[in-house]
Protein backbone atom coordinates (compact mmCIF):
# COMPACT_ATOMS: atom_id res chain seq x y z
CA UNK A 1 0.00 0.00 0.00
CA UNK A 2 1.35 3.41 -0.99
CA UNK A 3 0.26 6.94 -0.05
CA UNK A 4 0.17 9.62 -2.75
CA UNK A 5 -0.37 13.38 -2.46
CA UNK A 6 -1.09 15.90 -5.23
CA UNK A 7 -2.61 19.36 -5.51
CA UNK A 8 -3.63 22.30 -7.69
CA UNK A 9 -4.63 20.62 -10.96
CA UNK A 10 -6.62 23.73 -11.95
CA UNK A 11 -8.69 22.19 -14.70
CA UNK A 12 -5.87 20.40 -16.56
CA UNK A 13 -7.61 17.07 -16.84
CA UNK A 14 -5.38 15.76 -19.62
CA UNK A 15 -2.35 16.18 -17.37
CA UNK A 16 -4.07 14.48 -14.46
CA UNK A 17 -5.30 11.63 -16.65
CA UNK A 18 -1.77 10.92 -17.92
CA UNK A 19 -0.40 11.08 -14.39
CA UNK A 20 -2.92 8.57 -13.06
CA UNK A 21 -2.19 6.27 -15.99
CA UNK A 22 1.53 6.40 -15.16
CA UNK A 23 1.13 5.94 -11.42
CA UNK A 24 -1.69 3.40 -11.77
CA UNK A 25 -2.66 3.42 -8.08
CA UNK A 26 -3.84 0.09 -6.70
CA UNK A 27 -7.06 -0.50 -4.80
CA UNK A 28 -5.08 -0.47 -1.55
CA UNK A 29 -3.30 2.85 -2.14
CA UNK A 30 -4.33 6.05 -0.38
CA UNK A 31 -4.54 9.33 -2.28
CA UNK A 32 -4.82 12.86 -0.94
CA UNK A 33 -5.74 15.76 -3.23
CA UNK A 34 -5.05 19.11 -1.52
CA UNK A 35 -7.57 21.27 -3.35
CA UNK A 36 -7.90 23.62 -6.34
CA UNK A 37 -9.35 21.14 -8.79
CA UNK A 38 -11.04 23.95 -10.71
CA UNK A 39 -10.56 27.27 -12.59
CA UNK A 40 -8.03 28.45 -15.14
CA UNK A 41 -7.53 25.20 -17.10
CA UNK A 42 -9.93 24.00 -19.82
CA UNK A 43 -11.60 20.97 -18.17
CA UNK A 44 -12.24 21.76 -14.50
CA UNK A 45 -15.38 19.68 -14.10
CA UNK A 46 -13.67 16.63 -15.60
CA UNK A 47 -11.02 17.06 -12.89
CA UNK A 48 -13.73 17.34 -10.22
CA UNK A 49 -15.48 14.19 -11.45
CA UNK A 50 -12.17 12.32 -11.61
CA UNK A 51 -11.20 13.30 -8.05
CA UNK A 52 -14.71 12.52 -6.81
CA UNK A 53 -14.55 9.02 -8.31
CA UNK A 54 -10.97 8.07 -7.40
CA UNK A 55 -11.03 5.18 -4.88
CA UNK A 56 -9.55 5.76 -1.41
CA UNK A 57 -9.12 9.47 -2.11
CA UNK A 58 -9.48 12.35 0.34
CA UNK A 59 -10.02 15.72 -1.37
CA UNK A 60 -9.47 18.96 0.56
CA UNK A 61 -11.09 22.34 0.07
CA UNK A 62 -8.92 24.76 -1.87
CA UNK A 63 -9.36 28.50 -2.16
CA UNK A 64 -10.79 28.13 -5.68
CA UNK A 65 -13.47 25.71 -4.48
CA UNK A 66 -14.14 28.19 -1.69
CA UNK A 67 -14.52 31.03 -4.21
CA UNK A 68 -16.97 29.02 -6.30
CA UNK A 69 -19.08 27.84 -3.38
CA UNK A 70 -19.16 31.31 -1.79
CA UNK A 71 -20.41 32.74 -5.09
CA UNK A 72 -23.21 30.22 -5.43
CA UNK A 73 -24.13 30.37 -1.74
CA UNK A 74 -24.91 34.08 -2.11
CA UNK A 75 -25.62 34.77 -5.80
CA UNK A 76 -26.90 38.28 -5.03
CA UNK A 77 -23.50 39.40 -3.74
CA UNK A 78 -21.60 40.94 -6.69
CA UNK A 79 -18.32 40.85 -4.74
CA UNK A 80 -18.41 37.04 -4.65
CA UNK A 81 -18.90 36.84 -8.41
CA UNK A 82 -16.14 39.37 -9.10
CA UNK A 83 -13.69 37.64 -6.76
CA UNK A 84 -14.25 34.31 -8.46
CA UNK A 85 -14.21 35.79 -11.97
CA UNK A 86 -10.81 37.48 -11.57
CA UNK A 87 -9.39 34.19 -10.30
CA UNK A 88 -10.14 32.21 -13.45
CA UNK A 89 -13.79 31.18 -13.02
CA UNK A 90 -14.72 31.16 -16.72
CA UNK A 91 -13.94 27.52 -17.60
CA UNK A 92 -15.59 26.29 -14.40
CA UNK A 93 -18.79 28.25 -14.98
CA UNK A 94 -18.98 26.90 -18.54
CA UNK A 95 -18.32 23.38 -17.35
CA UNK A 96 -21.05 23.60 -14.73
CA UNK A 97 -23.57 24.84 -17.28
CA UNK A 98 -22.78 21.90 -19.57
CA UNK A 99 -23.40 19.28 -16.89
CA UNK A 100 -26.78 17.58 -16.50
CA UNK A 101 -28.62 19.21 -13.59
CA UNK A 102 -28.50 16.09 -11.45
CA UNK A 103 -24.74 15.72 -11.80
CA UNK A 104 -24.18 19.44 -11.21
CA UNK A 105 -26.11 19.26 -7.93
CA UNK A 106 -24.33 16.05 -6.89
CA UNK A 107 -20.85 17.47 -7.38
CA UNK A 108 -21.70 20.83 -5.79
CA UNK A 109 -23.08 19.12 -2.68
CA UNK A 110 -19.95 17.00 -2.44
CA UNK A 111 -17.70 20.03 -2.75
CA UNK A 112 -19.53 21.75 0.11
CA UNK A 113 -18.51 18.85 2.37
CA UNK A 114 -14.78 18.88 1.59
CA UNK A 115 -12.56 19.02 4.71
CA UNK A 116 -9.93 21.70 5.17
CA UNK A 117 -7.11 19.45 6.35
CA UNK A 118 -6.14 15.82 6.74
CA UNK A 119 -3.51 13.88 8.68
CA UNK A 120 -1.51 10.80 7.81
CA UNK A 121 1.18 8.88 9.71
CA UNK A 122 3.95 7.03 7.93
CA UNK A 123 7.09 5.49 9.40
CA UNK A 124 6.60 7.19 12.73
CA UNK A 125 6.24 10.66 11.17
CA UNK A 126 2.98 12.60 11.12
CA UNK A 127 2.10 14.74 8.12
CA UNK A 128 -0.45 17.55 8.18
CA UNK A 129 -1.99 18.02 4.74
CA UNK A 130 -3.65 21.34 3.96
CA UNK A 131 -4.31 23.43 0.88
CA UNK A 132 -2.40 26.64 1.66
CA UNK A 133 -0.70 26.24 5.04
CA UNK A 134 -1.22 27.18 8.67
CA UNK A 135 -0.69 30.33 10.69
CA UNK A 136 2.44 29.79 12.85
CA UNK A 137 1.19 32.50 15.22
CA UNK A 138 -1.73 30.23 16.14
CA UNK A 139 0.43 27.22 16.99
CA UNK A 140 0.69 26.73 20.78
CA UNK A 141 4.04 27.55 22.34
CA UNK A 142 4.12 24.28 24.26
CA UNK A 143 3.98 21.33 21.89
CA UNK A 144 2.53 17.92 22.79
CA UNK A 145 4.88 15.34 24.26
CA UNK A 146 3.40 12.80 21.87
CA UNK A 147 1.94 13.68 18.50
CA UNK A 148 -1.10 11.76 17.29
CA UNK A 149 -4.25 12.56 15.33
CA UNK A 150 -6.02 13.92 18.42
CA UNK A 151 -3.11 16.26 19.23
CA UNK A 152 -3.08 17.61 15.68
CA UNK A 153 -6.86 18.11 15.73
CA UNK A 154 -6.56 20.05 18.99
CA UNK A 155 -3.86 22.28 17.53
CA UNK A 156 -5.86 22.83 14.33
CA UNK A 157 -8.93 23.93 16.29
CA UNK A 158 -7.11 27.25 16.87
CA UNK A 159 -6.42 27.83 13.15
CA UNK A 160 -8.66 30.14 11.15
CA UNK A 161 -10.38 28.27 8.27
CA UNK A 162 -9.54 31.04 5.78
CA UNK A 163 -5.82 30.71 6.52
CA UNK A 164 -5.92 27.01 5.66
CA UNK A 165 -7.07 27.95 2.15
CA UNK A 166 -5.41 31.32 1.55
CA UNK A 167 -2.26 31.93 3.63
CA UNK A 168 1.05 32.49 1.80
CA UNK A 169 3.93 34.64 3.07
CA UNK A 170 3.20 34.23 6.78
CA UNK A 171 3.39 30.45 6.37
CA UNK A 172 6.28 30.02 3.96
CA UNK A 173 8.38 32.78 5.52
CA UNK A 174 8.64 31.42 9.06
CA UNK A 175 8.94 28.03 10.83
CA UNK A 176 5.62 26.27 11.33
CA UNK A 177 6.31 25.89 15.05
CA UNK A 178 5.32 22.21 14.94
CA UNK A 179 8.77 20.59 14.85
CA UNK A 180 11.13 20.80 17.81
CA UNK A 181 14.91 20.90 17.96
CA UNK A 182 15.00 17.08 17.93
CA UNK A 183 13.27 17.10 14.56
CA UNK A 184 10.08 15.63 16.00
CA UNK A 185 6.61 16.79 15.04
CA UNK A 186 4.32 16.94 12.00
CA UNK A 187 5.56 18.13 8.62
CA UNK A 188 3.07 20.39 6.83
CA UNK A 189 2.48 19.59 3.16
CA UNK A 190 0.64 22.29 1.20
CA UNK A 191 -0.06 23.56 -2.30
CA UNK A 192 -1.71 26.88 -3.25
CA UNK A 193 1.56 28.75 -3.80
CA UNK A 194 3.37 27.76 -7.02
CA UNK A 195 6.89 26.91 -5.97
CA UNK A 196 8.43 29.56 -8.23
CA UNK A 197 6.91 32.18 -5.91
CA UNK A 198 8.87 30.74 -2.99
CA UNK A 199 11.96 32.44 -4.42
CA UNK A 200 10.53 35.66 -2.96
CA UNK A 201 8.98 34.46 0.29
CA UNK A 202 10.41 31.21 1.67
CA UNK A 203 13.01 30.83 4.36
CA UNK A 204 15.60 28.12 3.71
CA UNK A 205 14.33 26.38 0.55
CA UNK A 206 16.19 23.14 -0.08
CA UNK A 207 16.79 23.76 -3.81
CA UNK A 208 15.89 26.09 -6.70
CA UNK A 209 12.18 26.13 -7.46
CA UNK A 210 12.58 25.28 -11.15
CA UNK A 211 14.26 22.40 -12.96
CA UNK A 212 16.62 22.44 -15.94
CA UNK A 213 13.65 23.07 -18.24
CA UNK A 214 12.48 26.08 -16.24
CA UNK A 215 9.38 24.29 -14.90
CA UNK A 216 8.29 24.41 -11.29
CA UNK A 217 9.17 21.52 -9.01
CA UNK A 218 8.59 20.56 -5.38
CA UNK A 219 10.48 22.51 -2.71
CA UNK A 220 11.03 21.60 0.93
CA UNK A 221 11.45 24.58 3.24
CA UNK A 222 12.74 25.41 6.69
CA UNK A 223 15.45 22.93 7.71
CA UNK A 224 17.51 24.54 10.48
CA UNK A 225 18.86 23.91 13.99
CA UNK A 226 15.54 24.72 15.65
CA UNK A 227 13.84 21.98 13.59
CA UNK A 228 16.61 19.43 14.07
CA UNK A 229 17.57 19.82 10.43
CA UNK A 230 14.10 18.76 9.24
CA UNK A 231 12.31 20.74 6.52
CA UNK A 232 9.02 21.49 8.25
CA UNK A 233 7.05 22.74 5.18
CA UNK A 234 6.78 21.07 1.78
CA UNK A 235 5.29 22.89 -1.23
CA UNK A 236 3.82 20.53 -3.86
CA UNK A 237 2.10 23.13 -6.10
CA UNK A 238 4.24 22.78 -9.20
CA UNK A 239 2.48 25.38 -11.29
CA UNK A 240 -0.32 23.68 -13.25
CA UNK A 241 -2.27 26.94 -12.95
CA UNK A 242 0.32 28.59 -15.20
CA UNK A 243 -0.20 26.04 -17.96
CA UNK A 244 2.28 24.75 -20.53
CA UNK A 245 5.81 26.11 -20.23
CA UNK A 246 5.34 27.15 -16.61
CA UNK A 247 4.38 24.15 -14.55
CA UNK A 248 3.63 20.50 -14.19
CA UNK A 249 1.67 18.20 -11.95
CA UNK A 250 3.42 16.42 -9.10
CA UNK A 251 2.30 13.14 -7.55
CA UNK A 252 4.35 12.72 -4.38
CA UNK A 253 4.68 9.22 -2.96
CA UNK A 254 5.01 9.83 0.75
CA UNK A 255 6.32 6.38 1.57
CA UNK A 256 9.72 7.03 0.00
CA UNK A 257 9.57 10.66 -1.17
CA UNK A 258 9.45 9.74 -4.87
CA UNK A 259 8.48 12.76 -6.99
CA UNK A 260 6.53 11.83 -10.13
CA UNK A 261 5.96 14.71 -12.56
CA UNK A 262 3.74 15.21 -15.60
CA UNK A 263 4.16 18.50 -17.52
CA UNK A 264 1.15 20.44 -18.77
CA UNK A 265 1.02 20.29 -22.56
CA UNK A 266 0.00 23.00 -25.00
CA UNK A 267 -3.75 23.23 -25.46
CA UNK A 268 -4.75 21.41 -22.31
Amino acid sequence: MATYVFSDVHGHFGTLDRMLERVSPSADDRIFMLGDMIDRGPEPMAVVRCCHDLPNTTVLMGNHEDLMLSCYADPDDPAGFINWEINGAGPTRRGLRELPAEERVELARWMFTLPRYATVELGGRWYLLVHAGIDPQRVPQHLPEVWDEAAIDEMMADQHPDDLMWIREDFWGAPSGLIDERGEGPIVIAGHTPTRYLDFMADRPDRPSTDEDGLCRMVRVGACDETGGVADRWDIDCGCAGGAGFGKLLMLRLDDGEEIYEPVREGE
